[in-house]
């Protein structure tokens, strides 16, 4: 399937922000957090990446229905974009010697805000680039090669850390500084040449009346019935995903150990595990073509509970990349699929405020998954048994996500 010029756009932005989840979300913050002395556990990120979720949860549907209106789309993105650039920028200037953890965080959690801002606009923006027969393509294919362009900063972020030194604090800090600036390159496309297509127009007090539209939708959201049985299965399924995807080095330190070989060689297969994901979100796009978007959804939602169960019992660097490649053949696809299996069943002129519903579930499921991790570790000693408290989430959203029709339709067609 060949893109068009806007739909390459689109993608591009992955390509960009895959940076991030990589180098910020996953790899390098919660290696420096745990270069501080004064930072008990690594496990405790898993507070800070609940308070970030809370902030963007709370401003999503909000951001969401004032971007509705014609014109308003890209403005967020771009602020959104923005912010998040320069607050991982920012990261690079704090250092473990200050003990200064707490602008760490702050600048984490800014940089998280700016991510998951500007991914509701991102996310709402492929009805306006993609039809619904594309979309799955489209959106398979967006994370594809995001993962693989993310190997490209990374991979030279891992080599000057391994030149300048595993437990030197200063190849961190241009990692971040080579992650603000790969983001913000592979965002110009996206700002030049994708347009918004489906809107509201302009009206009186346009911040009073996304109040009542959002406040319309929500309390008539039950009418909407693949919508809501969909944002219920996502909100459990997409918390385990996401707390993994945060948590996983985190978690692999606390159990393997901190020195510099362990870390070297689990970054390192961090960067093979991208690779490997590369082609799997592709394939998982053509085999919802094949068998449906919905099998394709359920198959990664298996694949991550297979790999939680065996995570408990890892004691070597060498079974985190078993359980890695698992979790990395799944990912994207799960991820990417849910995005456009849930573009496909809203009113596209609703598209932004809609998504802000998508991602204040999956924004608010995101807080209980790392939260549930870094509480029984506190509680109990033992990482190993924080594994528990996060396969139910995937169990639960399987089990509601079996409740939705065999045959997802067209808004229209829901509605009546």
């Amino acid at each position: 399937m060949k893109l068009s010029k806007e739909e390459i756009s689109w993608v591009l932005v992955d390509c960009g922000n895959s940076a991030y989840s990589m180098a910020v979300t996953t790899a390098l913050l919660p290696i420096v957090f745990g270069m501080f002395d004064n930072v008990q556990s690594n496990m405790d990120l898993g507070y800070f990446n609940s308070l970030a979720s809370i902030l963007i949860a709370v401003l999503s549907p909000i951001l969401g229905t004032i971007a509705d209106y014609k014109d308003k789309k890209k403005r967020f993105f771009v602020f959104f974009t923005l912010l998040g650039v320069f607050a991982t920028a920012a990261l690079a200037f704090v250092s473990p010697s200050s003990g200064q953890w707490q602008l760490l965080i702050f600048f984490f959690v800014l940089s998280a805000i700016g991510f998951s801002g500007a991914n509701i606009f991102y996310d709402a923006f492929i009805v306006d680039v993609a039809s619904n027969e594309r979309m799955d393509r489209v959106s398979t294919t967006g994370f594809a090669f995001g993962y693989i362009a993310s190997v490209i900063p990374f991979g030279i972020s891992l080599g000057l850390i391994f030149l300048m030194g595993m437990d030197k604090v200063i190849g961190y800090q241009i990692g971040f500084i080579v992650t603000a600036l790969w983001w913000g390159l592979f965002t110009i496309p996206m700002i030049r040449d994708v347009k918004q297509r489906h809107y509201l127009e302009p009206e009186p007090r346009p911040v009073i009346n996304s109040f009542k539209r959002l406040a319309g939708t929500f309390k008539n959201i039950r009418n909407h019935k693949t919508v809501f049985i969909f944002l219920a299965a996502y909100f459990f399924y997409i918390d385990g995903v996401d707390t993994i995807i945060k948590m996983v080095v985190p978690y692999a330190t606390t159990i393997l150990g901190s020195d510099s070989l362990n870390i070297f060689t689990l970054l390192g297969i961090l960067l093979i595990i991208q690779l490997i994901a590369f082609p799997c979100a592709i394939l998982y796009g053509y085999l919802a073509k094949r068998f449906s978007t919905r099998i394709m959804i359920i198959v990664g939602i298996f694949t991550y509970i297979i790999s939680c169960v065996a995570a408990i019992f890892i004691t070597s660097v060498g079974h985190v990349f078993i359980l890695g490649a698992m979790i990395g053949s799944a990912q994207g696809g799960i991820q990417a699929l849910s995005r456009s299996y849930y573009a496909k069943i809203v009113p596209k002129e609703k598209s932004n405020e809609f998504f802000g519903f998508y991602n204040i579930f999956g924004k608010f499921s995101a807080i209980i998954g790392p939260a549930i991790m870094a509480l029984t570790t506190t509680l109990t000693g033992n990482a190993r048994l924080s594994m528990l408290g996060i396969i139910p989430l995937f169990v639960i959203g399987f089990i509601i996500f079996m409740t939705l029709p065999v045959d997802q339709g067209h808004y229209s067609e829901i509605m009546e």
